[in-house]
């Protein structure tokens, strides 16, 4: 499967562990760069700079090329991450959700490869118009945050058409099947979160673990109910995608009196502490359905590895 991903990169199987706050530490990033994909760091918005160095030196120590995820709504009150990435010099940042313009020059300057997640076509112009390297089609299938407006094959093929950058395909890619149905479309690989949700190198704990497997593709739901219980900062524009549960199913469509509602922010971050599953937020997407079970990341790219036989199979050969 040579794609630009194996050219730039040197990886084996193209795909790329998406950057999922919460799950994807240092450990995730380089067990799915040491398996033959490219791993990468998910920096939440309220992470440190030495969280983002000491996870960074973590997937630095396989020697093997990985990148780190940046929120760009985040960084204008913390600018102190950008720093950190600058200083690790990771082989490939993405940085999206927001003004992320101002970002593109200093990461391409110091010799990093900057990709963009866009939902539409018209964020893709932007993206090309901003520098990117990189761009990542991502469909409203995709678990976390992102636009529910287009899905993720139609979105793909509108921005192959539009754009002459390479292009990442995200959401509701979980496995050789769907990986290999991109790269038969011209992406340039996979850019994979839920299904690394259940590596044992993963960050989000057994619990969660368990509650993810016991999901299916229709378990899902889209919106702002946990971010406006959170009170994190994310913009109105980008929703998230995550198991539906009794706590948003009570707010859904009350966003704007949750956004207010200080018990409810209380129960909220006590749910983040105690593990309670019914009022927490657990960001999946709809490939959610064929996590089967505490797995590795080395397990889970051998899977998509697969994509290449179906292709040649394809192809009569």
């Amino acid at each position: 499967m040579r794609t630009w991903l194996g050219e730039r990169f040197g990886v084996e199987v193209p795909v790329v562990g998406a950057p999922m706050a919460g799950a994807s530490g240092g450990a995730l990033a380089a067990a799915i760069s040491a398996a033959g994909g490219l791993g990468m760091i998910g920096a939440g918005s309220a992470v440190s700079a030495d969280w983002i160095r000491t996870e960074g030196a973590v997937a630095a120590a396989g020697g093997r090329p990985y990148g780190v995820g940046l929120m760009a709504w985040a960084l204008a009150d913390r600018p102190q991450q950008l720093e950190a990435v600058l200083e690790l010099r990771p082989d490939l940042v993405s940085v999206s959700f927001g003004d992320y313009a101002q970002y593109v020059a200093p990461l391409r300057e110091a010799g990093i490869v900057v990709a963009t997640q866009t939902g539409t076509t018209a964020d893709a112009r932007e993206a090309v118009a901003a520098g990117v390297d990189l761009l990542v089609a991502r469909g409203g299938e995709g678990g976390g945050h992102g636009r529910n407006a287009v899905a993720t094959l139609p979105l793909l093929q509108a921005v192959l058409d539009e754009v002459d950058l390479p292009v990442l395909a995200a959401g509701g890619i979980s496995g050789a099947r769907g990986l290999a149905a991109v790269l038969a479309a011209g992406a340039a690989g996979g850019w994979v979160g839920t299904a690394f949700l259940t590596c044992r190198e993963a960050i989000n704990g057994e619990s969660v673990r368990r509650q993810l497997v016991r999901a299916e593709e229709t378990s899902t739901a889209y919106g702002t109910v946990f971010d406006k219980a959170s009170r994190a900062g994310w913009p109105d524009e980008f929703g998230g995608r995550a198991l539906r549960n009794a706590f948003f199913d009570r707010w859904a469509g009350r966003e704007q009196e949750l956004a207010t509602d200080d018990a409810a922010h209380a129960e909220f971050v006590e749910s983040m502490l105690t593990g309670d599953v019914e009022t927490l937020s657990l960001y999946a997407g709809q490939g959610v359905g064929r996590l089967r079970g505490e797995t590795s990341a080395a397990e889970v790219i051998r899977e998509f590895a697969g994509a290449g036989d179906l292709l040649r199979k394809a192809a009569g050969h």
